[in-house]
């Protein structure tokens, strides 16, 4: 299978940012549903459902289902791709999640249900295809486990003066501020370009695609 940097910290910087981007976007101007954060989705669908506004928990339920086909696609694609593709799997599922935003930003605030489903069916394909940052398991579309190893390895450090905690910490505290970053882009995209302003975000995952063709740690 063709050689891709699947793991580099530049990679996971580009990603960290499409992530908060993606979030940022679905919340601000697609009715205040998350794309990544499904336990934020979860919970409101357990509130509304408790109050009997059906419409209003279907409108949380359904990009949480799409978020599982989402990481199901992702493993069939990893599953079934030949070992003589030109293209990596992880290229492939990048390639696929930058398509869909590009269609998101075509579709119009009344149909905002299928624009944060497809939203999250592309973040669900990420989680999956992205896990792992120089070898440590990292989420570039969510937070609290970034946060929680962050303090992990901080706290370790303090205790047994090790540098690779320390350096592990940074790492995680890094992907975590590259995230929020993503998240003021998106803000500050979707008061210019409201829609359209995912498509950024489909340009930021295009440049993804092609860093994997660079083996990045040869060229440090």
């Amino acid at each position: 299978m063709k050689k891709q940097m699947s793991e580099s910290i530049r990679l996971g910087v580009v990603l960290a940012i499409a992530g908060g981007f993606m979030d940022a976007y679905s919340y601000m101007c697609r009715g205040k549903v998350f794309a990544n954060a499904q336990t934020g989705n979860i919970l409101l669908l357990g509130i509304h459902l408790s109050e009997k506004n059906w419409s209003v928990a279907l409108r949380y339920a359904v990009p949480v289902v799409a978020f599982v086909v989402g990481i199901a696609l992702s493993d069939m694609i990893r599953l079934g791709l030949k070992e003589k593709s030109i293209l990596h799997w992880r290229q492939i599922s990048i390639l696929i999640e930058a398509a869909v935003l590009i269609g998101v930003c075509f579709i119009p605030q009344e149909l905002n249900l299928l624009a944060n489903s497809l939203t999250s069916f592309a973040c669900g394909i990420q989680v999956e295809s992205f896990r792992k940052i120089h070898g440590n398991g990292i989420a570039t579309t969510m937070c609290i486990g970034n946060l929680r190893s962050a303090t992990q390895n901080m706290c370790e450090y303090w205790h047994t003066k090790e540098k690779k905690k320390l350096k592990k910490g940074f790492l995680y505290y890094g992907v975590i501020l590259c995230f929020v970053l993503g998240a003021i882009l998106g803000n500050v995209f979707v008061e210019m370009l409201r829609e359209k302003a995912i498509v950024i975000c489909s340009g930021i995952l295009f440049i993804g695609f092609i860093m994997m063709f660079v083996d990045w740690e040869k060229s440090r």
